[in-house]
């Protein structure tokens, strides 16, 4: 199976886009196909016998263009040239329009009017000539409709003194390109999203070879290559610290502004900023397997997929335009009719064709959806389809899977009592252990500054603790129960006793059979975790905790965090099983969890959100990724996600409304076609405006 992505050109509204998608999915061969008229992009999945060449010749058969990856859209210079047509077609309209409001020069208007509907609105006819050899219509086609039949109707009204619409012709034009301009200019805005991703990335990188380094293109990296970054430099690509260590800006990844201290070992990634110390990097990732490419991938994705509402309100474009050419011919021969009059029955027919553009149906989706999916980019919110928005409308239960999403998923040693010297021989001992619950000791004695000292006669008693010898003394460390063989814990059992109900594990230490204090290790919660359990249930959503840890563990937890249902005891496996029981209770489900184990549990909730780390954001299960953050990017991407949905309803309120309202009124007079094409442009260019408030709601 291929799949081919290129851009079209020459696209004016939503029933261009259907038109071409239609034709693809009659040619053999073609799998799937996605047009999208506010990208002005087609993505196409197909097979022998059609080739990509093919599909491009059926675009232009249609009278659009092609540009292909390799041909990167210019849109300044097409900026420019909608630009230039639409104030040329302003300039000559106003005085045909002046002229017409007076009643003077009637041939001077008439060229004037033919200049501008023949000149800069040629483009319309043109696309309305290749629809019509393949026996479609589009909004051209009301265009052409419209203009043409004034312009020719004047004419011949000239030839016996009637009345002449030659500034109707010339306004309509006029007003209907400079709202394509305004609307190619608010889209350019509201797409802009990957085009600021792509230039986030370093263009030059400094390639160390035989401990010289040389100045290269980022494109000529290779895996294994050693580059060195100087502090303020970007990264060029995703790597592995070699020597050095520094602080690095990931904003751009994750959307957290603290920076992130970084050694040898670590992990870096391409676009981040290097805030103090030199570097030098091993390349891991190069071209579209680093995480930057693989944002611009998901975001793209995004952009091109059609949310379900938008594929009904494509094949409402697709119907509309005929529907209309119909009511305008009703409305003609109604008036005629009544009135007997010519001019009394075209004006209010050449209203419904202009009226009842359906560019602002076209671009109610797409345009909320591009502005969406690009400030989330920006966010490290990572929104996969359009799918997902609708998905978040009702949610009714958010399921957190407890360690890594609500916890930092690695033990934290949270109260000691032990002093320097204890800390000290309690983490020499259990330095030579490689268990998690040891491992945090030690590196808490580190973060405190304490000396960690090579043990001797190390022993390991499996599930009670260690001992050994640490400076000439005979140490242990672990359970309670265990100590307790050894020594009377009796003074200190009050205190063990509370350090457990808090769910944490609590190991005691001693010297010579001599009690030298407590330590208490837990998986510490998110710190942004309580407050995004209460921003959860201020939104109306129940927030459950799922968790394999005993109940009394996960009770404490869920207490600590506000969380009041608990799943407690699930085994992996079974996580999938807790969303369908929740969703046979008839409750919408969020399913929050790492991407990873969690996936047949993401996958079966009604919307799976999967928290990324920054090396596997592009996994498939969910259809949101969080980049990095915590539990409070659950509550963002949740906000974002309900803001876009918003626009996506205000927008396709406001298009159907307009026209349920506008085309009645035009036809039966009570909208001149001049102010009718102004409205239809307006209207475009409200919907993607409104679509542009996304980038300013507060997640």
């Amino acid at each position: 199976m291929n799949k081919t992505t290129f851009n079209i050109t020459g696209m004016h509204c939503a029933s261009c886009a259907v038109n071409i998608e239609e034709a693809f999915k009659k040619t053999e061969g073609v799998k799937e196909a996605n047009v999208n008229y506010a990208l002005a992009q087609a993505a196409v999945e197909f097979d022998a016998p059609v080739s990509e060449e093919a599909l491009h010749g059926i675009v232009k058969e249609m009278g659009y263009e092609v540009k292909t990856a390799d041909e990167t859209l210019d849109h300044d210079d097409h900026g420019h040239k909608a630009s230039m047509r639409s104030w040329v077609a302003l300039a000559l309209a106003v005085p045909t329009f002046v002229f017409g409001m007076t009643g003077n020069l009637p041939w001077v208007q008439g060229v004037l009017a033919t200049i501008v509907v023949l000149g800069p609105g040629m483009e319309f006819h043109k696309a309305t000539w290749a629809q019509l050899k393949r026996r479609k219509a589009n909004m051209d086609t009301l265009i052409t409709m419209g203009t043409l039949a004034a312009l020719a109707f004047s004419w011949w009204q000239i030839t016996v003194g009637g009345d002449i619409y030659f500034e109707t012709a010339a306004i309509i034009t006029a007003f209907i390109l400079l709202g394509r301009f305004f609307e190619a200019r608010a889209k350019g805005r509201a797409s802009a999203a990957i085009s600021r991703l792509l230039e986030l990335g370093a263009k030059m990188a400094h390639r160390v070879i035989d401990g010289e380094t040389i100045d290269v293109p980022v494109e000529t990296l290779q895996v294994g290559d050693h580059v060195l970054i100087k502090p303020g430099e970007k990264v060029p690509l995703d790597g592995e610290i070699v020597s050095g260590s520094s602080s690095l800006d990931e904003s751009m990844l994750t959307g957290e502004s603290a920076a992130v201290s970084k050694g040898q070992g670590d992990s870096v990634f391409g676009a981040t900023v290097n805030q103090q110390g030199a570097l030098t990097v091993r390349v891991t990732a190069i071209g579209g397997d680093t995480v930057l490419s693989q944002i611009v991938r998901l975001v793209e994705q995004a952009q091109q997929q059609k949310a379900p509402v938008q594929k009904m309100v494509d094949k409402i474009s697709g119907i509309f335009v005929p529907i209309v050419i119909g009511i305008a011919l009703v409305t003609f021969i109604v008036w005629f009719f009544l009135t007997g009059d010519l001019n009394a029955s075209f004006i209010p027919a050449v209203a419904v064709l202009v009226i009842a553009c359906p560019c602002a149906l076209g671009l109610a989706t797409p345009t909320a959806i591009l502005v969406g999916t690009g400030r989330g980019a920006k966010e490290g919110i990572l929104i996969k389809s359009g799918e997902a928005l609708e998905r978040n409308r009702h949610l009714d239960v958010v399921l957190f899977d407890k360690t890594g999403t609500l916890t930092q998923g690695r033990p934290q040693v949270t109260d000691v009592t032990l002093d320097k010297d204890g800390l000290a021989m309690v983490a020499s001992l259990e330095s030579s252990s490689e268990h998690p619950l040891a491992q945090a000791v030690v590196a808490y004695a580190r973060e405190q500054g304490g000396a960690v000292a090579t043990p001797t006669d190390v022993r390991s008693v499996t599930g009670k603790g260690v001992e050994g010898g640490v400076d000439g003394k005979n140490v242990r460390v672990g359970s309670p129960t265990w100590i307790g063989t050894f020594v009377s814990t009796e003074s200190i059992s009050d205190q063990v006793a509370a350090l457990q109900a808090q769910a944490k594990t609590v190991v005691l230490a001693t010297a010579d059979d001599q009690l030298l204090g407590t330590l208490a290790i837990a998986d510490a919660p998110q710190e942004h975790a309580k407050a995004s359990v209460e921003a959860l249930k201020n939104m109306g959503r129940s927030v459950v905790m799922v968790t394999g840890d005993n109940k009394a563990t996960a009770q404490a937890i869920a207490t600590e965090l506000g969380i009041e249902h608990v799943e407690a005891e699930v085994l992996p496996g079974e996580k999938l099983n807790v969303v369908k029981r929740w969703q046979d209770e008839g409750k919408r489900v969020a399913f929050v969890g790492d991407g990873i184990n969690d996936a047949p549990a993401l996958t079966q909730a009604d919307l799976g959100i999967a928290m990324g780390t920054g090396t596997d954001v592009a996994i498939e299960a969910g259809q949101i990724v969080l980049v990095g953050g915590g539990p409070e990017k659950v509550v963002s991407g949740i906000k974002l996600a309900t803001a876009t949905y918003k626009g996506i309803k205000q927008n396709l309120f406001w298009a159907f409304f307009y026209n349920t309202v506008a085309i009645p009124l035009a036809a039966v007079g009570l909208l001149n076609p001049m102010i009718a094409s102004a409205a239809m442009a307006f209207s475009s260019i409200s919907v993607v405006l409104n679509s542009l408030r996304i980038r300013r709601v507060k997640l």
